[in-house]
């Protein structure tokens, strides 16, 4: 099974990173009262995906969700750009 990482931008302008199978159900999931919408976007809705990377494994997903999290701001907006 393939796996998505995703970033989804909020109404306060942060960024979320996260890992799905489907990017357009997850961001579903985030912008209404679904439970499986991450709690820390509840509170900054609307959210609206914009970046997304196929990985042929959820362990290399993981990776990549784990690097980009670690990264600065202004790396990850440089990644969401396409400009890295």
């Amino acid at each position: 099974m393939s796996y998505f990482v995703y970033i989804v931008r909020c109404a306060d302008n942060t960024l979320y990173t996260g890992i799905t199978i489907d990017p357009t159900r997850r961001e579903y999931e985030h912008n209404t009262d679904n439970l499986r919408g991450a709690k820390y976007t509840r509170m900054r809705r609307p959210v609206t995906l914009v970046y997304q990377r196929l990985y042929a494994s959820r362990s290399l997903a993981c990776k990549e969700e784990s690097r980009i999290k670690k990264l600065t701001r202004s790396a990850k907006d440089c990644l969401i750009d396409d400009l890295c």
